[in-house]
């Protein structure tokens, strides 16, 4: 079972000062939209191909978060068969950090 936390979970991590990585799966078109600050994009069909060469800090959660949740987990479950431990998935996406913490993000 991949870990889950909400948007507000992951909002008080930032505000908190910790040590986090924002990836984003989706694709580039989705991104353009809108996106999490700070975050790095490597859409899911793109991260096979990637995870050899990710170097993200190990001490850092890796916060993976999609549309809605769910090729966020896909993601989330494959980096932690690749030993990325920390790795876990913001659940309802950004469609629902737009909701519940920053209004101001678009929906699509």
């Amino acid at each position: 079972m991949i870990p889950q936390l909400t948007p507000q979970d992951v909002n008080n991590l930032l505000i908190a000062g910790e040590k986090v990585v924002l990836l984003d799966v989706r694709e580039p078109e989705e991104y353009a939209i809108c996106r999490l600050p700070g975050s790095v994009l490597i859409p899911l069909g793109d991260l096979p191909g990637r995870v050899a060469s990710l170097d993200f800090p190990e001490d850092a959660k890796i916060v993976v978060y999609c549309h809605h949740g769910v090729r966020s987990n896909r993601a989330a479950v494959f980096l932690h068969q690749h030993g990325f431990e920390n790795a876990v998935n913001m659940s309802g996406g950004i469609d629902w950090w737009s909701q519940l913490v920053d209004p101001s993000v678009p929906r699509y």
